[in-house]
């Protein structure tokens, strides 16, 4: 069975760093790319980041490039590790936080994701 769980989230201040994570669990996972997502009540899913490969080719939105940071962990053959350390946060970071993974960047770009996760809350006080 395949699943997400993400982890980490939390209240912060502004100027402040969470790292949030997710385990990917369930077979198949290194051939997939991860990512990362955010939600606020009444809009779409926006796309952070992703990673894909063994050495990787990580993207991000230009919304959290240099202040995000996406990392991967796959020694554990049972177990993908997916990583995001958020660091300068601000209050417009506050959101729910997904880890996603796909089978192509592409896809999980537009959100056109196979797995999801349940989603951490982080939110960032002014």
């Amino acid at each position: 069975q395949v699943q997400l769980e993400e982890s980490g989230g939390g209240l912060v201040q502004a100027g402040g760093s969470l790292r949030l994570s997710c385990v990917a669990s369930g077979r198949g996972f290194n051939n997939y790319a991860m990512g990362w997502f955010r939600q606020t009540p009444g809009k779409a899913r926006e796309y952070l980041a992703s990673i894909k490969g063994i050495f990787p080719i990580i993207e991000y939105a230009d919304s959290v490039k240099g202040r995000f940071t996406i990392s991967r962990d796959k020694s554990d053959n049972n177990k993908n590790l997916l990583y995001l350390q958020m660091d300068t946060l601000q209050p417009e970071d506050t959101a729910v936080y997904y880890c996603t993974a796909s089978l192509t960047v592409d896809s999980l770009r537009r959100a056109q994701c196979d797995y999801w996760g349940q989603g951490t809350q982080v939110t960032v006080s002014s």
